[in-house]
């Protein structure tokens, strides 16, 4: 071993015999925090059900207010689009299937906040909401269809067949279960005792 490969070798490494020098780094843990850092911010399914939640309702609010129906049907849209992209790929399911309750409860809610000290609140909710309903309808079935093509991308049909698995597992051992029940009367020893009474008689 020469004196230079010796004298190069970075301080905390030890030079090989008969090979350069390894470097050995002692900050390997650095980028492994710059990707913890950088990874994408994800969300439950409750989560991204409370983004379309309270996007929709600010934009169903600002609608009201301002006197724009279309704000409160592309504000639903927008919403759905952020939730399905934020929230993480085993609750994909569950955001699948709640964009139109999700859209009834924010429109109610703005509804319900606009109306209130309006006379009748009865009837204010009931037209309210109906025509609120009427005019954002096509957002609702846009939005719910923008939630269905994101999530199948991002593998909706993968939590699909682990929910159909579930339920065909639950589903045979409850098969199992009835087609094998423990007879305490009917025991081995028993049918054995049985069996030899009736040889020696």
């Amino acid at each position: 071993m020469s004196r230079s490969t010796v004298r190069d070798a970075p301080e905390g490494a030890s030079p090989s015999p008969g090979g350069p020098v390894r470097r050995q780094r002692g900050a390997s843990g650095r980028p492994k925090a710059e990707s913890s850092s950088a990874a994408p911010v994800t969300l439950t399914g409750r989560g991204g059900i409370v983004v379309m939640f309270g996007t929709g309702l600010v934009c169903a609010l600002l609608s009201r207010w301002l006197g724009v129906p279309l704000l409160a049907g592309g504000g639903f849209a927008v919403g759905c689009v952020l939730a399905a992209f934020a929230t993480r790929p085993a609750d994909l399911l569950t955001l699948a299937v709640s964009p139109p309750l999700v859209f009834f409860a924010a429109t109610f809610a703005a509804v319900f906040a606009t109306t209130l000290g309006d006379g009748s609140l009865a009837r204010g909710l009931t037209v309210g909401v109906l025509t609120a309903l009427a005019a954002t309808a096509p957002w609702l079935f846009f939005g719910t269809l923008l939630v269905l093509v994101i999530c199948l991308f991002r593998g909706l049909p993968e939590n699909v067949r682990e929910l159909r698995d579930k339920l065909a597992g639950v589903r045979l051992f409850e098969k199992e279960e009835n087609e094998n029940p423990v007879r305490w009367d009917e025991s081995p020893s028993r049918r054995e005792r049985r069996l030899h009474h009736g040889e020696v008689d």
